[in-house]
């Protein structure tokens, strides 16, 4: 099913959330998040939101909502805690919540690896070995047969740079190491990885999209270092997969370019998930934009006006090409706050679509307050809590979500 012949789309645009299994969930006992719990790295996960025995409430409570559209993970680690051994538990578990889903009303998007891998897959050297790949196609291919007809849209890689960064440069995810040589690599195999899904997923006939985690990016000095430092940040975090989405081109800063000629075929919505925007010293470091706001409590500042910026430059780069907003939230405890930048950014959102960015949908990250990696429980993004209870945010995107498409009239008009 194409995008454009969609006929659950709630007038012609798909409202949504969107979250993770260990987020959610918990972590599973064979993942290395939990070795990277169980090591002391970061709060214990538990069992997320409890979302594994709430899905069937949850489900509903996003649907009185109008948001009829719902990004999860499964969890690998859960579906084959030893390589070739399946846990059939885990996965008639997963036929309940798909089943759950379309009895509530809700379009499930599926995303096979949204940071966390079992431990026996990495052990083999993840993604980045023949025999790791093949293992990854392996999967692939079972979850599309196993529950390609309960799901509505693929996601298949969750943001490949953040995934990379945070593993191989910045240390703070499995496997914690700090190696720019190391991230490059990773970063070219988890491309690899996600076009070889996507290739998979693309043949069930349902739409498949790239999760980019889209950031503009300013000097942060008007220097030449500050500049050049910039723009080579800028050519791996959006270069690489516009390039391969386009062109048909893997090139990541540093490594020889790959050929993947379908590439550009079988993804079929720029999907990005945007939080907030950056600027690069010529050090490499990063700072909170605009600079003279104050940062919330990751550390960057929640500015609605990125959101349009990520827009624009993908209708340019990327033209013809559907885009699908695949995260957009606010982590704060000020769900006032949350209102603010939630309205902004819908605002422009629409403003887009009036000057003809094809936008073809909205996930909120995320529905319920849940687990956020290193930040524990502390930093909430839902527009429920974990009481379930709606927050006032939720009404607001319940009434946006009601009226179908963001409507506002083209820049500079009535």
């Amino acid at each position: 099913m194409r995008p454009s012949e969609d006929p659950g789309q709630t007038q012609g645009f798909w409202w949504g959330t969107a979250a993770s299994s260990t987020q959610a969930e918990g972590a599973a006992p064979t993942s290395d998040w939990w070795q990277w719990e169980r090591v002391g790295r970061v709060p214990a996960s538990g069992d997320g939101n409890g979302f594994a025995s709430r899905y069937d409430a949850d489900f509903r409570l996003l649907a009185d909502l109008e948001l009829r559209h719902h990004r999860l993970s499964i969890e690998w680690a859960r579906i084959e805690p030893e390589c070739g051994i399946r846990d059939p538990e885990a996965i008639a578990h997963n036929a309940r919540v798909l089943a759950a889903a379309r009895d509530a009303g809700i379009h499930v998007w599926i995303c096979l690896h949204h940071f966390t891998l079992p431990v026996w897959f990495t052990e083999l050297g993840g993604f980045e070995t023949a025999e790791g790949r093949e293992c990854w196609r392996r999967h692939v291919t079972w979850i599309a047969d196993a529950y390609g007809d309960e799901v509505y849209g693929w996601k298949p890689v969750n943001e490949p740079v953040a995934y990379a960064a945070a593993g191989w440069l910045l240390g703070v995810h499995p496997p914690g190491e700090t190696d720019v040589a190391g991230f490059l690599a990773c970063l070219e195999a988890t491309y690899v990885a996600a076009t070889d899904a996507a290739r998979v997923l693309h043949g069930t006939g349902r739409p498949v999209a790239t999760v980019e985690a889209a950031s503009p990016l300013f000097p942060a000095r008007d220097t030449q270092a500050d500049r050049a430092a910039t723009q080579l940040v800028d050519d791996v975090c959006w270069g690489t997969w516009t390039r391969l989405v386009r062109d048909g081109v893997l090139h990541v800063p540093g490594r020889e370019p790959i050929d993947i000629p379908d590439a550009p075929e079988v993804f079929d919505l720029a999907g990005f998930s945007y939080y907030s925007a950056a600027t690069v010293g010529a050090d490499l470091s990063f700072g909170p934009y605009p600079p003279q706001v104050e940062p919330g409590p990751m550390g960057y500042v929640a500015w609605s006006g990125g959101l349009d910026l990520v827009l624009r430059r993908i209708e340019t780069e990327l033209p013809g090409r559907p885009v699908l907003v695949c995260e957009h939230g606010v982590g704060t405890r000020d769900d006032t706050r949350r209102c603010v930048i939630l309205a902004e950014s819908l605002e422009l959102l629409g403003r887009a679509m009036g000057d003809g960015v094809d936008v073809r949908g909205f996930f909120h990250w995320t529905g319920v307050d849940n687990y956020e990696w290193a930040f524990g429980f502390d930093v909430p993004f839902g527009l429920i809590d974990a009481a379930r209870v709606p927050k006032a945010s939720a009404g607001l995107l319940h009434e946006w979500a009601g009226s179908g498409h963001p409507r506002v009239p083209r820049s500079g008009g009535p």
